[in-house]
């Protein structure tokens, strides 16, 4: 079994848009207020870099493209970063890639200054949250003002 995380480049835009529509329609997250929604899903490699202080990461495995996870300033915040659209199809699901994605995704932000990590989910994505759980995110009553996904009920943040 080969494994590669490496950024998110021009090549993977249509293969990780076909995984985050499809692992978010698993869970119910279709429409607006979910993050497989947003416009940024088309093109994830337009978005995300060093030069605006953000990653995504594409998960691999054995050549095929199997998911990812990113990390951005949380809308323009120069001290609270956002975790962002960790999603994995389900034969890559198990295998510690989620765990991985994360904690480099968390590394990265380290490296960039920020002192806080915010993340919003769904409730029904169970593993997802008790990894988040497992990281030492924890958990809040609402959403951060800042926060544009009105259609998850589960809020983290974690001190970096």
């Amino acid at each position: 079994m080969s494994v590669k995380l490496v950024a998110a480049t021009p090549v993977d835009d249509e293969l990780l848009c076909q995984v985050i529509k499809q692992v978010g329609e698993e869970f119910g997250a279709v429409g607006e207020g979910y993050g497989p929604s947003d416009p940024e899903v088309l093109a994830m490699s337009q978005h995300y870099g060093d030069d605006n202080n953000s990653l995504y990461l594409v998960a691999k495995l054995n050549g095929k493209v199997v998911g990812g996870c990113g990390v951005a300033p949380l809308n323009g915040s120069l001290t609270t970063c956002e975790l962002k659209k960790l999603f994995l199809l389900e034969e890559s699901r198990g295998l510690g890639l989620g765990k991985q994605l994360t904690e480099q995704c968390l590394q990265y932000a380290k490296t960039k200054g920020f002192k806080a990590c915010y993340l919003d989910t769904l409730s029904n994505m169970t593993s997802a949250v008790r990894l988040y759980e497992k990281l030492g995110f924890e958990h809040l009553s609402q959403p951060l003002a800042q926060s544009v996904h009105n259609g998850c009920d589960v809020w983290m943040k974690k001190a970096l």
